[in-house]
């Protein structure tokens, strides 16, 4: 089990948002957290603890910059995600990125784009690629959502599903939509399933707020998947400890 850190960038600033919220009709996007550190500070700090395969997520247009600026602070050492396309991939690799994390590219028109996933993958290769698979349970199934979280897909986060699509990426990020930004506790059953259905990296992001949710999440994923905290950690407004997360994650 790793512990992956994030770098979320809205506006052009790091921040940790209630993530159903952005995109919201009135604009009132619900902030946890807005810092006063630029992208390279946070990036520099994860490079420094050795805490290699976190993201940095642009939520809409206007944050390339600062994206760019992480990435610069820690090439290799950081994924990149929000609004990667086909044409425009590569050139965040390019950039520093490791990998790059897409959803709504790939779910255009709704249901899955085989025909955009097979583009991405000829234009930076599966060993590079992360699929998002944040997901909404419906109806007793997981499915993906579009749309900055606002819109079900028909796609089901399920056991076949997921062996299909492993054919095509080298990792997946799952973030539970119902809980993200919440610090509302985790979605266990989300945790276990991915655990059963996942046979490559798999990060899950949702939830978690406390050592004990730790060790749970440990034990629910069988120390088989990686975890993203946020907006619990005292680095961004929270009240987990990150050292202590970083420690209790470490060699694990």
């Amino acid at each position: 089990m790793k512990f992956r850190p994030c770098i979320d960038i809205h506006q052009g600033k790091v921040k940790q948002i209630v993530g159903e919220t952005l995109g919201a009709a009135n604009g009132a996007v619900v902030e946890n957290f807005v810092s006063k550190q630029s992208p390279a500070y946070y990036a520099e700090l994860f490079r420094r603890d050795g805490l290699s395969g976190g993201h940095v997520i642009m939520l809409g247009p206007g944050n390339e910059a600062a994206a760019l600026e992480a990435l610069c602070a820690y090439p290799g050492g950081l994924q990149l995600g929000g609004g990667i396309r086909a044409d425009n991939a590569a050139r965040y690799l390019e950039a520093g990125a490791s990998h790059v994390i897409v959803t709504s590219y790939l779910f255009e028109g709704g249901d899955l784009n085989m025909a955009n996933l097979l583009r991405l993958v000829e234009a930076v290769g599966r060993e590079r690629l992360v699929i998002d698979l944040s997901c909404r349970e419906q109806e007793g199934a997981w499915h993906v959502m579009t749309d900055g979280w606002k819109t079900f897909t028909p796609f089901r986060v399920d056991a076949a599903s997921v062996r299909e699509l492993e054919q095509y990426c080298s990792e997946f990020l799952v973030h539970a939509v119902d809980v993200e930004g919440k610090r509302s506790g985790m979605q266990e059953r989300l945790v276990a399933n991915l655990a059963e259905w996942t046979s490559i990296p798999c990060t899950y992001a949702g939830g978690a707020r406390s050592l004990d949710d730790l060790e749970r999440f440990r034990t629910l994923g069988g120390g088989r998947l990686d975890i993203t905290i946020g907006s619990a950690l005292d680095l961004f407004g929270g009240d987990l400890p990150y050292h202590e997360v970083v420690e209790r994650c470490a060699g694990s």
